[in-house]
């Protein structure tokens, strides 16, 4: 049998992938994913699913289904991307990672198959294969799909899932996906099926006309969640998690709901997650309060979501956050303006396809930059980065990788101070590497 190092570089090298290069691995067809689907005997049709789109907030919505219903006493499936550390992430069951051997014996399948088909799948097609063949032979009861990119053209979008939640939409991946926040959320809102409810966690008058003229047409009930379910603030624990008190219609509905994803932009997550658990209770699921209290509680604990406000260290504070577009960076800012500390020290990388005026546009002044460049050929070079964050009045010095950048903050540093590392989802990878 093929090693398993083998089998991922194959799939890291061999085949287009978007992680890596960037809109060259983009398909905007399902012409592969159908053709693939069919070649494994149409494994979506064995499993129900939740799918999961939007622009920012989909990672957390993800795993914060997925522990519910861990709790709830379902066999869940997971899948998700792109992953930090180990490929292995962006499929789980009940938290635990697909199998080395699983990965390997189905890539050694593929190509034993694909002699034949003679298919030319792209690494999210040929991961999105996996995960489905894998649930449907590991017997889920549900998975919780997340979209890879967009909605309407994604690979993930052959499921008919029980019900498809959308967090939210803004400016992101503008050259595939269209240049403004309507034709983006067109194809955020194609994952909308026919006669399936959908969720909305944040409505928005820029893009709710969008997704209410879809849902007609596709003759689906639509919630906006933060019309129905809201908690304006979050208290820390000393236990390390946050606490909300989440009304609906304005009376009590869940007081005193413990998270361990911390940021308090995970309140906005928390109304479509929820709206999105009374949808499958009233379609049949049996979802008890504890289930939801100890799903949301434990949601890092149990599905393994790593790099969402993560303190990574104390004296001086150490936060990660893979929050990489102008909406969510901007959370990210609030978050870091609601932290004590004296001095910051910021970590930052991005890639070169982002609208980085908007991103840096979100940033603090009031910080000790280092600019640095994850160990992807996606990654914008650090000095580049420097440039452009020169004309927002971000000020500081290049550092040509992260685990160089983060020493040498540490080596600045004070015990009172803040040390943030992200601006893109490779950035935190890094670090953890």
């Amino acid at each position: 049998m093929t090693s398993y190092k083998h089998t991922l570089d194959f799939l890291y090298t061999r085949l287009p992938m978007y992680q890596r290069t960037g809109p060259a691995a983009y398909k905007d067809t399902l012409e592969n994913t159908v053709k693939l689907d069919e070649l494994f005997g149409f494994p979506h049709h064995h499993f129900k699913s939740v799918h999961v789109a939007g622009t920012n907030g989909k990672g957390s919505c993800s795993h914060l289904l997925a522990s519910v219903l861990q709790e709830a006493g379902f066999k869940v499936g997971l899948y998700t991307s792109p992953h930090l550390i180990d490929f292995r992430e962006r499929i789980k069951i009940n938290g635990e990672m697909m199998s080395e051997a699983d990965v390997v014996a189905f890539v050694d399948q593929f190509r034993k198959m694909n002699k034949t088909a003679q298919l030319e799948p792209s690494f999210f097609e040929i991961t999105v294969a996996m995960a489905f063949d894998y649930f449907r032979n590991q017997k889920v009861d549900i998975a919780i799909v997340e979209v890879g990119l967009g909605g309407r053209l994604d690979s993930t979008n052959i499921i008919r899932p029980e019900v498809s939640l959308i967090t939210n939409i803004s400016l992101d991946h503008t050259a595939l996906l269209g240049n403004s926040i309507e034709k983006i959320a067109i194809e955020k809102a194609g994952i909308i099926k026919e006669s399936v409810p959908v969720v909305v966690s944040e409505s928005n008058g820029l893009y709710n006309h969008v997704f209410d003229s879809a849902a007609k047409e596709k003759q689906s009930p639509i919630y906006f969640a933060d019309r129905e379910f809201q908690s304006g603030y979050s208290m820390f624990l000393p236990e390390g998690k946050q606490v909300f008190n989440f009304q609906k219609n304005g009376q009590v509905a869940y007081s005193d709901l413990k998270m361990d994803l911390l940021g308090n932009y995970q309140r906005k997550n928390a109304s479509g997650v929820l709206k999105t658990i009374e949808v499958l209770q009233n379609i049949g699921w049996k979802i008890t309060p504890s289930a939801i209290f100890e799903g949301f509680s434990n949601a890092s604990k149990s599905t393994g979501l790593r790099g969402r406000w993560e303190i990574v260290g104390n004296n001086p504070l150490m936060v990660c956050d893979t929050a990489h577009n102008a909406v969510g960076l901007a959370d990210v800012v609030a978050q870091i303006k609601a932290t004590p500390w004296k001095n910051l020290y910021l970590i930052l990388g991005m890639v070169n396809d982002k609208n980085l005026d908007q991103a840096l546009a979100v940033l603090p002044r009031q910080a000790n930059y280092l600019f640095t460049q994850a160990k992807i050929p996606r990654a914008l070079p650090a000095a580049d980065l420097a440039f452009q964050a020169a004309a927002f009045g971000l000020q500081g010095e290049v550092i040509p990788s992260v685990p160089e950048a983060v020493a040498k903050a540490r080596s600045l540093a004070q015990p009172e101070d803040l040390i943030f590392i992200g601006g893109s989802t490779f950035v935190v990878a890094d670090y953890f590497s």
